[in-house]
């Protein structure tokens, strides 16, 4: 891998400084040329699984507008790579690089089965839906090898408690069969994210995600089987899938959900450079233009950290994107809605199994 070569599979095309950490690092050109005599490989750009031991796994979400109460995440770090992703600044916290580190250097809890169940059965705890996950996405490659997200599941049935999804993997359908149970007790809801209708855009925003097809397929399929899905339409990008809202509408509504929101898109911490490095890259030719209209939305800046605004943005360009989601949400969402999940139940399964008496 040289400076200008594109990291192939990969959404960022290079590590970004840690903002916590004292040291820097970069690929010297000298070091390129020694592997290049030697003929060895600069950077092998492999996945690695990093177990970590936390002590909680249930985190409340202090952020007014962020739509969830309670979140777990059993991975950190995304091996989807969306270019966009908010989550990529977290792996800072631990000591890697938002960048490439990200899609890369995968920290897995092994343990998040066995402290939910703690946390469902702690006598403190009121029933309160927790969302998987609020960070990275709980059906990325990695829950095909530790079926974390699939444990959890089984917890949540077992305690009868409420749950809430964000993916944007068909992996999902694997526990159809436990997804149909909680269902049963009205203790689940999903949200699946469709950027875009075209493959081509789908591949350099998410090289590593499912298709766009499988997507839609995963939200027919949950439908018919009675489970509420969201369609998570973000971020909407200016310049790059904003002209696709009333198309994206339409297909997730055809296909069964029952509601369907959005983002902005804003870029903040060290994603405002990695999204800069990857669009000079991927596409010259639109770069400065969608980098421009994405700053219009912000008061100027890629970044917005104002409660209320940073999601929706302000301006004439998210005033259109704003208008036109309401165009979708009134032409094929008119009256359907999201339901609210049952937290009665819990309470009576605080030991896992009904209480009599």
């Amino acid at each position: 891998m040289n400076s200008v070569s594109p990291v192939k599979g990969r959404g960022a095309q290079k590590n970004t400084n840690n903002k916590f950490s004292a040291y820097s690092y970069e690929t010297r050109d000298d070091f390129l040329e020694f592997c290049r005599v030697e003929g060895e490989i600069a950077d092998r750009n492999k996945t690695q699984y990093i177990p970590i031991f936390p002590k909680s796994i249930v985190n409340k979400v202090t952020s007014p507008d962020v739509g969830m109460s309670y979140s777990m995440n059993m991975y950190q770090g995304c091996e989807h790579g969306c270019i966009y992703c908010y989550a990529r600044n977290a792996h800072e916290f631990w000591g890697y690089s938002a960048g490439l580190d990200f899609e890369r250097k995968i920290l897995v809890k092994h343990d998040a089965p066995k402290l939910l169940e703690a946390k469902l059965k702690s006598k403190k705890w009121k029933a309160c839906t927790i969302v998987m996950s609020g960070n990275t996405d709980c059906y990325q490659p990695a829950e095909r090898e530790f079926e974390l997200t699939r444990k959890c599941l089984e917890v949540f049935l077992k305690y009868r408690h409420p749950v809430g999804i964000i993916t944007k993997n068909a992996l999902i359908l694997r526990d159809l069969d436990l997804l149909k149970e909680l269902n049963a007790h009205g203790l689940i809801g999903v949200n699946i994210s469709v950027t875009s209708l075209s493959e081509e855009t789908r591949r350099i925003l998410e090289p590593r995600t499912t298709t766009i097809k499988k997507r839609l397929e995963a939200i027919k399929v949950l439908s018919e089987a009675g489970i509420p899905v969201n369609a998570m339409l973000a971020p909407i990008i200016p310049g790059i899938n904003s002209h696709e809202i009333l198309n994206l509408a339409k297909a997730v509504s055809e296909h069964g959900a029952v509601s369907m929101a959005f983002t902005v898109v804003r870029l903040n911490g060290a994603i405002g450079e990695i999204f800069t490095d990857w669009i000079r890259k991927t596409l010259p030719d639109k770069a400065e233009k969608v980098l421009h209209q994405i700053q219009d939305c912000h008061g100027g800046s890629l970044n917005d950290s104002r409660y209320g605004v940073r999601s929706r943005g302000e301006g004439i360009i998210a005033t259109q994107i704003h208008d036109m989601v309401s165009l979708a949400k009134r032409k094929y969402f008119k009256g359907r809605n999201f339901p609210k999940l049952n937290i009665s139940l819990h309470e009576s399964y605080k030991d896992g199994q009904l209480k009599l008496f």
